[in-house]
């Protein structure tokens, strides 16, 4: 192949700090032409264009250990590979030019791989690992002096502490309001988010086929083997990133923000403090819920690798009870949001979203007090997954014997503005998508509202109840219909004795009306005024 070029076949083999670095900057020119090519632009011939340059760009990165033979054989799947996408991109040009670019980069790069079964599991390895290799290895460019090492005890907790502030952000409007001060609009006018993300993407995408590596048993083993003395190969992450030094960083800095965000939680959410301009305490609690809930997995999945079994920070002093404050935090956190969710149902009333999402916020804080409770206990990782599944089992079987539907509908009509005085008008058309088991509260809210017979509500009432009653066939039969129909039969009749009692009330004010009046005929007629039988 004329465009990809062999390289080692093991992961055992050092990696020269120069090498990499010209590797490195070829991709970083790899992702600056993908970004001409491709960032805001319609994909057609680009496309081709860009293939071609990856693929001489892997002959230049690897030309000291290129077979020519073997790399011409590539060449030719590179260019059927491109054909299809010159003649017309569309989804099986696109795989077909992705799959030609794969198996040329296998008959260039890895002779040793021989039958379509091998073949096709070193291709396999290679997509699922090969696009997550270019962060780990690209950090192995730096040197890891005193200088080096410092920016790695603060990077982990530096970038963590960013995607918390831009959660809490995102969470309360008064955080974001302070973030709005610092002006960040000034440095995204230059650089794009997506943008970042669509180059990060590119140089994730280039980098295995600039720096090709493949895993193989035998290579690794005849490389051990022949080498007397093998050279110290540089940790893929360096250990400073996970050290006791940056989880004790990390700590402390995630304590610091958390506290800021409980206590205008406790300002504003809990002791009901005036909020700023333009901004109502249903904004407030709505923008919150979800945000601090992804908050909270994130602290999650830190706690679980910060301390992870047998790990450097586990028995800490120092390091433990800042783990203990920090998940109680986010247990704080999960109750505000929990309060954030309630407030707003209060409002805009109950739906299954919003069940759900109560019920996802208590197993979250469940599995943040189980998390402490492995620390505690110093119990495995499997002890910890083992008490969530647990957990969310019971949830789940709680849930199914809950009368969601009727549950929804009657909160909905008990929480009304016509029932409460507050909150949101009746919503019937959202009460007919829950079903039969919401007619009883169907009917309280068209009694509540006489306007609403109107059109065809009741019409999609009766379909329930005549839904109901089909379900009540022996082969569909529920004890939950059961109990519906029962309570419907119920209705009826104290409705047709209600009905009754009135016509007998009406009956009798008729026949003392119609009594009265021939008394009053007969003594009129009477020449003594006296009635006719005295």
């Amino acid at each position: 192949m004329t465009s990809l070029a062999s390289t080692s076949t093991t992961n055992i083999q050092p990696i020269r700090p120069s090498a990499l670095s010209a590797k490195l900057a070829m991709a970083l020119l790899l992702a600056a032409l993908a970004d001409w090519l491709f960032y805001g632009q319609r994909i057609g011939l680009s496309l081709a264009v860009f293939a071609t340059a990856i693929a001489c760009a892997s002959l230049l990165a690897n030309h000291a250990t290129l077979n020519l033979r073997r790399a011409a054989t590539g060449g030719a799947f590179v260019a059927l590979g491109l054909a299809p996408v010159v003649e017309q991109l569309n989804m099986l040009s696109f795989l077909i030019l992705i799959a030609a670019l794969l198996i040329a980069l296998l008959l260039a790069t890895n002779p040793e791989t021989t039958g379509l079964a091998n073949r096709a599991r070193a291709l396999r390895s290679f997509v699922l690992s090969g696009f997550l290799r270019f962060f780990p290895e690209a950090l192995q460019v730096l040197n890891w002096s005193a200088f080096t090492r410092g920016i790695a005890l603060w990077l982990l907790p530096m970038i963590l502490s960013t995607v918390f502030v831009a959660l809490f952000a995102a969470a309360n409007p008064v955080i974001e309001q302070w973030v709005s001060l610092l002006n960040p609009k000034l440095v995204l006018e230059y650089v794009s988010v997506w943008r970042v993300l669509f180059w990060t993407s590119m140089l994730a995408l280039v980098w295995p086929f600039i720096h090709v590596r493949w895993q193989s048993k035998k290579a690794a083993v005849a490389a051990a083997t022949d080498a007397a003395e093998p050279e110290p190969r540089a940790p893929v992450v360096p250990a400073e990133l996970l050290g006791p030094s940056t989880i004790l960083r990390s700590l402390i800095l995630f304590n610091l923000l958390f506290a800021a965000q409980s206590i205008l939680d406790g300002i504003y959410l809990w002791g009901h403090a005036a909020l700023p301009d333009n901004l109502t305490y249903a904004a407030y609690a709505h923008r919150g819920a979800y945000p601090l809930i992804a908050t909270a997995l994130i602290a999650a999945a830190f706690v679980l690798v910060a301390m992870r079994p047998g790990g450097p920070a586990e028995k800490s002093r120092v390091i433990r009870p800042l783990v203990y404050l920090w998940v109680g935090q986010n247990v704080l956190l999960v109750a505000s949001s929990i309060r954030r969710l309630d407030l707003y149902v209060d409002i805009y009333m109950l739906t299954y979203w919003r069940i759900a999402a109560f019920i996802w916020m208590g197993l979250v804080a469940l599995g943040l007090i189980l998390i402490v409770a492995r620390i505690v206990l110093d119990r495995s990782n499997q002890w910890l997954i083992g008490a969530n599944l647990i957990a969310l089992t019971i949830a789940l079987y709680g849930c199914s014997l809950v009368n969601f539907d009727a549950l929804i509908a009657d909160y909905n009509v008990a929480h009304s503005r016509e029932v409460s005085g507050k909150g949101v008008q009746i919503d019937i058309d959202y009460l007919l998508t829950l079903g039969p088991q919401a007619v009883p509260a169907i009917d309280k809210a068209l009694a509540l509202r006489p306007a609403a017979r109107e059109g065809c509500l009741v019409p999609r009432r009766d379909r329930l109840v005549e839904q109901q009653r089909q379900d009540l066939a022996w082969r569909s039969w529920s004890f939950r219909n059961w109990r519906l129909q029962r309570r419907l039969d119920n209705q009826a009749k104290a409705q047709a004795g209600g009905l009754t009692r009135s016509r007998r009330v009406s009956w009798r004010i008729a026949f003392s009306s119609s009594t009265t009046k021939a008394i009053s005929a007969r003594s009129s007629a009477s020449p003594s005024g006296r009635p006719a039988w005295t």
